[in-house]
């Protein structure tokens, strides 16, 4: 099967799910009210009482990992989706067609791709109402914009796994929940050397870490270190290996 085949049936069946959101747009509200939420509740309940270690505003030090718990939350709906097609015959009615059998899979990640980027954009809007400010530069917005694209196909395709296994409704949403707690225990909402020593290692050592000090770094202008090798090794890492175990399941359920 062409390429261009494979990408033109990409590109109808992310049409097909985009839709879906469009006529229920409250899937991308819902996803952004929480860490809306979570950023009102630090920023002007417990924000005063939080010492980071740095000049810097409080929005500006949380909102990285405000970002990544948009994803996080935002993903959820991917396996949510995913699970109701597999339930509702919609995949066996391809295998029927001829269609790349690849695309079926892009189409759901891509659509979560456009969502969550939209939902992330909101957060984003929100915060600079409350006073986030950056002097980074147009490619220190294009490095944040491309970690986030990362950790939103990563987690996609772990979403993924979760649509194609999952035997419930509730079982396939319900593998969100950690990837939503990780950011509170990183650098995200305090720094690490404020925590007891079993979770600060633990904080210092899991891929949210790498990736909030990253790009909280490119916001403030400052050099990023290391850390950007760290978290794109964590990024790389979990999309490859995602994507392998998403399309192992997906080719032993339909092979």
């Amino acid at each position: 099967m062409s390429t261009a085949h494979v990408i033109g049936d990409t590109g109808i069946l992310t049409g097909r799910s985009l839709r879906h959101i469009l006529r229920s747009p409250d899937t991308i509200i819902t996803t952004a009210v929480t860490p809306i939420a979570l950023m009102l509740l630090f920023v002007y309940v417990l924000g005063g009482a939080i010492n980071t270690g740095s000049d810097e505003s409080y929005i500006n030090y949380m909102l990285p990992g405000i970002l990544l718990i948009t994803i996080a939350s935002g993903v959820a709906y991917t396996s949510y989706r995913l699970f109701l097609d597999l339930q509702g015959g919609i995949f066996e009615r391809f295998q029927s067609m001829p269609i790349a059998r690849s695309s079926v899979l892009w189409g759901h990640v891509l659509t979560s791709l456009v969502a969550n980027l939209v939902s992330v954009a909101i957060v984003v809007g929100v915060a600079l109402i409350m006073g986030f400010r950056t002097g980074a530069s147009v490619g220190g917005w294009l490095a944040v914009t491309g970690i986030l694209v990362l950790f939103t196909l990563a987690l996609t395709w772990l979403a993924v796994v979760a649509g194609l296994s999952a035997k419930t409704v509730d079982g396939a949403s319900a593998f969100s929940y950690p990837l939503i707690f990780l950011p509170f225990i990183s650098s995200a909402f305090v720094p690490t050397d404020s925590m007891p020593a079993p979770v600060a290692w633990f904080a210092e050592n899991q891929p949210v870490t790498s990736i909030v000090d990253t790009m909280r770094a490119l916001f403030a202008q400052q050099p990023v270190g290391g850390d950007i090798w760290i978290a794109l090794a964590w990024l790389v890492g979990i999309l490859v290996g995602g994507y392998i175990w998403a399309v192992a399941i997906y080719r032993r359920k339909f092979s």
